[in-house]
């Protein structure tokens, strides 16, 4: 019986602590992106650079979360997104004026990440449009 229960406990901190889930006052920034593939590359490549290369470097100097997702349904039903999730307004708002482009923090950010950058463009190229919206 302690057994089961020592498993019991165990499965259930796990499950927890592995779970991850939006929290008021996150800001949460959906890009829809446009990728224009090179010859001979394939959109699988670009993903998995994408999510093995790109997306880990932003993570670490952004201080944010970052999920490549691809829509299933509706206006951009095929088409690619990348969903950013800081913890709050705040800390989006260390790399990023108000109008959007990179403050000095940003930019210092951005020279470490334009290295992967500059490698993902022998798949391709992507361009986004973003709305950042914060959790009530």
């Amino acid at each position: 019986m302690k057994k089961l229960l020592l498993i019991t406990a165990l499965i259930v901190t796990i499950n927890f602590s592995f779970a991850q889930s939006l929290q008021k006052g996150n800001l949460v920034g959906l890009h829809v992106i446009t990728t224009k593939l090179n010859a001979g590359a394939t959109m699988d490549q670009f993903k998995e650079f994408f999510i093995s290369k790109v997306l880990p470097v932003y993570e670490k100097e952004f201080k944010a979360k970052g999920y490549l997702v691809k829509a299933v349904r509706g206006d951009n039903n095929n088409s690619f997104g990348i969903i950013w999730i800081f913890d709050t307004e705040q800390d989006r708002d260390k790399y990023f004026n108000s109008d959007g482009t990179p403050n000095n923090a940003g930019k210092s950010a951005m020279e470490k990440v334009n290295v992967v950058e500059e490698e993902l463009k022998k798949f391709g190229t992507y361009d986004t449009k973003y709305t950042d919206w914060v959790v009530q």
